[in-house]
């Protein structure tokens, strides 16, 4: 199976720490986070994803809002200069372990975080990435096998 991902998840992933919009979010999103950890792809999406599904219920789910759709691109941008690899809808984002040590220093850095200005979890994030990523809930297989 494969996870669909928009392009700014990319970055909320690497400090996913089982918090979230609501209960049914937080659910769903350690779900997949399992299932990355045991080596699914990712297949980039433009627009709402896998992550986003259950609040899709809301016509006015922030998933759908223009400056969510600004956040992809930027993050797009940032990841795709970070790895060299293509980020567009489309594409499989390889991740492995060390991808995921990379993205998580760049993060820490500064350097990947254009599309996070005006998140209302970007306290919470820095936070988390400031205290070496503890207690985040992705954690990558070294023997799982990725794209």
């Amino acid at each position: 199976m494969t996870v669909r991902i928009r392009a700014h998840h990319l970055l909320c992933m690497l400090t996913y720490a089982g918090k979230g919009y609501s209960a049914a979010f937080t659910a769903n999103y350690n779900r997949i986070v399992e299932r990355l950890g045991k080596g699914e792809d990712l297949l980039l999406v433009a627009g709402p994803d896998d992550i986003c599904q259950p609040l899709l219920g809301d016509d006015d789910a922030h998933c759908r809002r223009h400056s969510v759709i600004e956040r992809d691109g930027r993050a797009a941008t940032a990841v795709e200069a970070l790895t060299g690899n293509a980020v567009h809808p489309g594409e499989v984002f390889a991740l492995d372990a060390g991808r995921l040590s990379q993205m998580r220093s760049a993060f820490r850095a500064g350097t990947v975080r254009q599309a996070c200005g005006g998140c209302e979890w970007f306290d919470l994030c820095t936070g988390i990435a400031g205290k070496g990523y503890a207690n985040t809930r992705l954690a990558l297989d070294p023997r799982a096998h990725h794209s």
